[in-house]
């Protein structure tokens, strides 16, 4: 079994839910003392709408996902395992919150 070094939660948002998911996405890094990047206004990867990803160690998942459940708001929110295998993580070990996208996953094949 492969146990990652850390986990991606990425925050899909809009127009109208970039201030939403900033606010989230800050206090989220704050509180946990987590790796926060850039708030993408635009489409970038494999991911389907404007996206912010925050890094967190596997000691803090249950903690920040725990608190994610509750506190995403109206927000989509994917989950994926940094194990070396993008295609099985983005796909095979997803975890969604809210409604589930199709990701562009041809740049893995």
């Amino acid at each position: 079994m492969v146990f990652p070094c850390d986990y991606h939660v990425h925050f899909y948002f809009n127009q109208e839910t970039v201030a939403l998911a900033r606010q989230i996405c800050e206090e989220i890094r704050d509180r946990f003392a987590v790796p926060m990047g850039r708030v993408h206004e635009k489409n970038v990867g494999p991911h389907p709408r404007w996206s912010c990803v925050l890094t967190v160690p596997a000691e803090k998942f249950g903690d920040v996902i725990s608190w994610v459940c509750l506190n995403r708001s109206e927000l989509t929110v994917f989950i994926h395992p940094n194990t070396g295998d993008d295609l099985k993580d983005h796909w095979d070990h997803a975890i969604w919150m809210g409604e589930i996208l199709e990701l562009n996953l041809s740049a893995f094949y």
